[in-house]
C-alpha cells in the first residue's frame, strides 16, 4: 500500500513531530507513508484568503498525478468510524496511490474539492491543521490493525 499525505506548513512542536514520526515507524511494515509539507502560503503573503488559497491548492496540485486517489480533509466532509474507513482504506488503495491532503489555516479552494474523489471529516469537531495530521495517522494506523487483524483496535 502507497500513501501519502500532504500538508502546509512544517510542524515546529518537538512533541508532534515526535508522536507523527512514531505512527510513521509502525506503519512500515503495513504500507509506505510519505509525507509532504508544502509551504504555508499564509505566513508569506499580504495576499487575502482567497489567493492564499488558490496558490495552496496550484502547490498541492502539482504532487499528485492524475491517477492517484485523492482524499480531502474538510469540515464539511464524511464521517466515517474507524471500521468503516480501514474498509474504505483497504478497497481503494489496492491499485492506486492514495494522497491525503489537509488544507492550511484558511481550507482549501474550490479547485481542489472538486479534483478530490472522497472528501472526509474526521470529526464534527475543529482540530488545528497540525493536530488533524496527527489524528489522520494514527487513524491510518489504526485502519492497518484492523485489516491484519491485530489488537489496537478494540
Amino acid at each position: 500500500m502507497n500513501l501519502r499525505l500532504i500538508q502546509f506548513g512544517k510542524s515546529k512542536d518537538k512533541w508532534l513531530i515526535e508522536a507523527v514520526s512514531e505512527y510513521q515507524k509502525r506503519l512500515q511494515a503495513f504500507c509506505k507513508l510519505e509525507i509532504v509539507e508544502l509551504a504555508d502560503e499564509s505566513l508569506k503573503t499580504n495576499s487575502g484568503i482567497e489567493q492564499v488559497k488558490q496558490k495552496e491548492a496550484q502547490s498541492c496540485l502539482s504532487k499528485i498525478e492524475s491517477n492517484d486517489y485523492l482524499v480531502l480533509l474538510d469540515e464539511t466532509g464524511e464521517m466515517k468510524s474507524s471500521l468503516e474507513f480501514s474498509g474504505f482504506l483497504t478497497n481503494i488503495s489496492e491499485n492506486k496511490r492514495v494522497v491525503f491532503v489537509i488544507g492550511g489555516v484558511y481550507g482549501t479552494a474550490a479547485i481542489l474539492k472538486e479534483r478530490a474523489n472522497q472528501v472526509f471529516s474526521l470529526s464534527r469537531l475543529t482540530f488545528t491543521h497540525r493536530m488533524a495530521r496527527l489524528i489522520l495517522v494514527e487513524q491510518i494506523y489504526r485502519a492497518m490493525m484492523i485489516k491484519n487483524n491485530r489488537s489496537y483496535h478494540y
